[in-house]
């Protein structure tokens, strides 16, 4: 090596250099890229993502070939840089190669690459693989000596390593993926797919009609008044019952008496018989599930029952649906049914208005555990039941309750603020 030319010398200590910016960058490339994506790129069946999802599965395998070619070109480099500074400087040039290929290295095999690297990772991930597939059953024996004393090392310091490389994505990560898509996803995409990934945390408790609000018909009121109700009916299905919802019988399809409605044969008889069966659900289903029940059990509507078997209220398909795609039967311009502006930029907002709503509509993070709706909240909170007029700063939003009906607060205030 000593009689070598000084141009073959600094030909080799560059063709070294490359090379040590090739394991630097390639490393980078490869520990950056989007998993799913290659998983996508396989289906294709693109090579280099094959060559690189196979190197990946045995990160440690892929680590030590990448280092073990890395240093060993390196301490080369500095043995060449060695020769040429004696050559020129004698043994004061010693000091001088030391520091100056420090420099190159950093700035040409470590940081240059890896920052390109970074920003283009399947660029020189893809053709590194190719190149590694077979460097590492060549190296495989040096390779797995490497990992074994290592492994040995980290044993006998306590440390346990695990190689799952592709450990499952939990909920919450999978929410900050769609959140930080940016315009890879279309904002009313997203929206979407964050309202079915919350169908899993929320109940139907947290978006039922409660049985305040629950409209029926009610078998024990004259026949007359049951059509004038039936033809004015808003809404596709009602519920049947006697005095009061707690004795509901079934519900009814509007539009399969709307025959018996026109050739005045209706009465309270030909109702229970063209009835259909209740379909009741435990509070405390989740949104995906009950939508899954709904399609398994062919029902668009539900009655909701605690753990004593009362009715809570009622949940629809569509009630489910809307939290996925948002509210379809109401004008776009209101964020909420429930929800009144002012042109004083004042909020009037019904005291039966749910949490997950209210905070939907109005971008608020009440919290969603305790009570469902703002009226149970506001009464938590008190601990007793409010006055007409009582001013309130509930969860640093300031409230103040406009209209109390049987011991319910049915409408609030809230007059929003730069604070706020």
């Amino acid at each position: 090596m000593t009689n070598l030319s000084l141009g073959l010398l600094f030909t080799i200590l560059a063709a070294l250099i490359f090379l040590s910016a090739f394991f630097s960058g390639s490393e980078t490339a490869l520990m950056r890229l989007n998993r799913y994506r290659l998983l996508h790129l396989i289906k294709t069946d693109h090579l280099g993502a094959k060559m690189a999802h196979k190197l990946l599965k045995k990160p440690d395998r892929l680590i030590g070939l990448i280092l073990l070619g890395n240093n060993f070109i390196n301490i080369f480099a500095s043995s060449i840089a060695t020769i040429i500074a004696l050559r020129l400087y004698g043994e004061a040039g010693i000091a001088i190669a030391a520091g100056l290929l420090t420099f190159v290295i950093l700035i040409f095999s470590e940081v240059a690459p890896k920052t390109w690297a970074a920003s283009h990772p399947e660029r020189l991930a893809f053709f590194a693989s190719i190149i590694y597939t077979p460097l590492l059953k060549v190296l495989y024996p040096l390779v797995w000596v490497i990992n074994s004393l290592a492994n040995l090392l980290l044993r006998a310091l306590n440390i346990h390593v695990s190689h799952d490389s592709e450990a499952p994505m939990q909920h919450e990560e999978l929410r900050t993926v769609v959140t930080e898509a940016g315009n890879l996803i279309p904002e009313e995409h997203k929206d979407m797919l964050l309202g079915i990934l919350d169908l899993q945390k929320a109940t139907v408790e947290e978006i039922m009609i409660p049985i305040s609000e629950i409209h029926g018909i009610d078998l024990d009121d004259d026949i007359d008044d049951i059509k004038k109700q039936l033809l004015n009916a808003s809404y596709s299905n009602l519920p049947v019952f006697s005095t009061n919802i707690d004795s509901t019988q079934g519900y009814l399809r509007t539009k399969d008496i709307f025959n018996l409605i026109q050739d005045d044969h209706l009465d309270q008889k030909k109702i229970l018989d063209i009835q259909r069966p209740p379909y009741f659900i435990p509070n405390n289903t989740s949104l995906y599930h009950q939508l899954i029940n709904f399609q398994q059990n062919k029902q668009r509507f539900a009655y909701v029952v605690n753990e004593y078997g009362s009715i809570l209220g009622l949940i629809t398909l569509q009630d489910v649906l809307e939290e996925v795609i948002g509210e379809f039967t109401t004008d776009p311009s209101d964020s909420s049914p429930d929800i009144q502006k002012k042109d004083d930029g004042t909020l009037l907002i019904s005291g039966n208005i749910t949490i997950r709503e209210l905070n939907r509509s109005l971008n608020w993070t009440l919290p969603t555990k305790g009570p469902k709706t703002l009226n149970g909240l506001i009464l938590e909170y008190l601990e007793s039941i409010p006055e007409q007029g009582t001013s309130l700063k509930i969860y640093g939003r300031p409230i103040e309750i406009v209209l109390m009906e049987d011991n319910a607060i049915k409408l609030a205030k809230f007059k929003p603020n730069r604070a706020s």
